[in-house]
């Protein structure tokens, strides 16, 4: 396994788990007032059709998440798997799709998140096909 491989793989791991983490604040503790405030809605605001559309969102993020994990599994256990680059690949594809949604919806107060949400797949798409 090549070093920009295994930087890849890192850096894939890094990003299934930021949407992991994506996950819980949308789908768990969106409903808390933290959760709330840090998608800058306020208690009165929270409507049960946002809490709906958070908690869906959240599963995206974790089903994205569980198909780049699923794809490391594969890439590091089995010899030779294609499959897991090919998973890894496309799950980390739909992320940065995802990022650049959100840095262009919302430039200004999203930048940072959408940064991290994209750049990190993004980066680990790039060394895996280098690799």
């Amino acid at each position: 396994m090549s070093v920009l491989t295994i930087v890849g793989l890192i850096v894939a791991s890094m990003a299934a788990l930021l949407h992991v983490a994506f996950f819980v604040l949308e789908s768990v503790l969106f409903r808390l007032p933290f959760g709330r405030r840090v998608f800058g809605v306020r208690p009165e605001h929270d409507s049960p059709a946002l809490r709906l559309f958070a908690v869906n969102q959240g599963i995206y993020n974790a089903a994205l998440a569980l198909l780049v994990l699923v794809g490391l599994v594969l890439t590091v256990a089995v010899p030779d798997a294609t499959i897991g680059t090919v998973m890894i690949i496309a799950g980390c594809s739909v992320m940065v799709v995802a990022g650049l949604a959100l840095a262009v919806t919302a430039p200004r107060r999203t930048l940072p998140i959408a940064l991290a949400q994209g750049g990190l797949p993004l980066v680990a798409i790039v060394a895996l096909v280098a690799g």
